[in-house]
């Protein structure tokens, strides 16, 4: 963790950057609202889905080429239905509510009997962003790397974000990310049929960094308490924070601390109630005036963020001096030392350790990651596998491609005061790792299909 001190968090933060196909393949379609289209049951679309646009595979390809992610996609072998959703979903403590996303539909012939992967997005800090825009980075990701190439994909925009009327998002509540994931999988049946395709009933689940723990929740969920429902095939869960309690042990902050720990901090208060009566307590000023409603924000990206002042780092702040401008000393020190501490106990709480996948799991992640690294989340998520007998979980690091492909050299940069090195890790986490660890998620996914 020394080599994290100096990157800037600003940058580490950054969203993935394979840029999009898109352009407007038709216009837009009514397809009916199938079964449930209305009412308070879990998955129940709310309103038609609607086709935004088909994507042909020459549009798709023309991306893909474009960003470089063709390499490692390949070429699309069908056009795709990009279908907005808008389906009924609970809150974390049941409240009945909503949540958007996106269905990627394979069309024509590919569409028949397509099996299903249900994907969940990285931490996004912007309250209007949708996954139902087929020019967003992480849509046209998924559209080239699984829906053209046969696999329907529905994804969520989340509670608190896009359509949904919740009035906040439970950052990394497990319980919840679980529900959302798994009333889109719900919706994405009515939507397929409702679009003139049909889906084989197999199911996988994936998800990058917030999505990991995402998809990692959703995979738990469906085989403890669904198993009738969810014909679970594989779960290829990517860079994500399993080992939450354990990561508020580390002394060096992680790269992207202003973003993530005060809102996983403000949702789990607004969760559980039980991390401080006086916010004053954990947060500094001028910050705790308004921290428990930043995010996510109407208007502000990770950028500006930083560069309206709302959180620190525009002055190059270090993780570490981001964290102590944003925290009192003492809450950090309890939060460290004491086991009976509320914010590590809520931690402990979505932990996602002492579980036993019964399908085929794949853990994803980059050695070299400095906002979610491998030692302190996939590592010790796979010795728990490990300890209790657990023989269908795998792990790949894909740091040796990363390091191939994009270390000056063909390895990563080794001196912290270089712009190389800024560059490099600021690009890690958000761009040069996920497109690696979906190659080894769908080469998963191809096996059980």
């Amino acid at each position: 963790m020394n080599r994290l001190h100096l990157l800037s968090a600003v940058v580490a933060a950054g969203l993935l950057t394979a840029c999009g196909g898109g352009g407007d393949g038709g216009g837009f379609a009514f397809i009916g609202a199938g079964t449930g289209t209305t009412g308070p049951g879990t998955g129940a679309l709310q309103e038609p889905a609607v086709i935004v646009t088909t994507l042909t595979t020459a549009q798709i390809d023309g991306g893909s080429a474009r960003s470089g992610l063709q390499a490692l996609s390949g070429k699309a072998k069908c056009d795709v239905n990009v279908i907005s959703l808008n389906y009924s979903t609970a809150g974390p403590k049941g409240e009945v509510t909503n949540a958007s996303g996106v269905l990627l539909m394979p069309a024509g012939t590919c569409a028949n009997a397509a099996p299903l992967v249900a994907y969940a997005k990285g931490t996004d800090v912007q309250k209007p962003r949708t996954l139902v825009n087929p020019n967003d980075p992480e849509t046209f990701l998924l559209t080239a790397m699984y829906a053209a190439q046969g696999y329907a994909v529905v994804a969520t925009d989340y509670l608190g974000y896009a359509k949904s009327t919740f009035p906040y998002h439970p950052y990394l509540h497990a319980d919840s990310e679980a529900r959302t994931v798994l009333d889109s999988v719900r919706a994405a049946r009515a939507a397929a049929v409702s679009a003139g395709g049909s889906l084989s009933g197999k199911v996988m689940f994936t998800g990058y960094s917030q999505g990991g723990h995402s998809s990692m929740a959703a995979h738990r969920a469906a085989e403890r308490d669904n198993a009738s429902e969810f014909n679970v095939v594989a779960g290829a869960h990517l860079a994500g924070p399993y080992n939450l309690s354990g990561s508020f042990k580390l002394t060096q902050a992680i790269a992207g601390y202003q973003f993530f720990v005060p809102f996983m901090v403000t949702s789990w208060q607004k969760v559980y109630g039980d991390i401080y009566s006086d916010v004053n307590t954990v947060f500094k000023q001028p910050y705790a005036g308004y921290i428990e409603n930043l995010l996510p924000s109407p208007t502000l990206n990770y950028t500006t963020l930083v560069t309206s002042g709302s959180l620190p780092g525009a002055n190059g702040e270090t993780p570490n001096q981001a964290r102590d401008a944003l925290f009192q000393s003492a809450f950090l020190a309890d939060v460290q030392t004491n086991p009976n501490n509320a914010l590590f106990l809520d931690a402990k709480k979505n932990d996602l350790l002492g579980w036993s996948p019964r399908a085929k799991t794949l853990l994803c992640g980059g050695a070299g990651d400095p906002t979610v690294p491998p030692a302190v989340h996939m590592l010790p998520a796979k010795a728990d596998f490990d300890a209790r007998g657990v023989t269908t979980v795998t792990t790949v690091d894909v740091d040796a491609q990363i390091q191939a492909t994009y270390g000056p050299g063909g390895k990563a940069p080794t001196d912290p005061t270089t712009a190389a090195y800024a560059t490099y890790f600021g690009a890690y986490h958000g761009t040069y790792e996920p497109p690696f660890c979906h190659v080894r998620a769908r080469a998963l996914f191809d096996s059980v299909k």
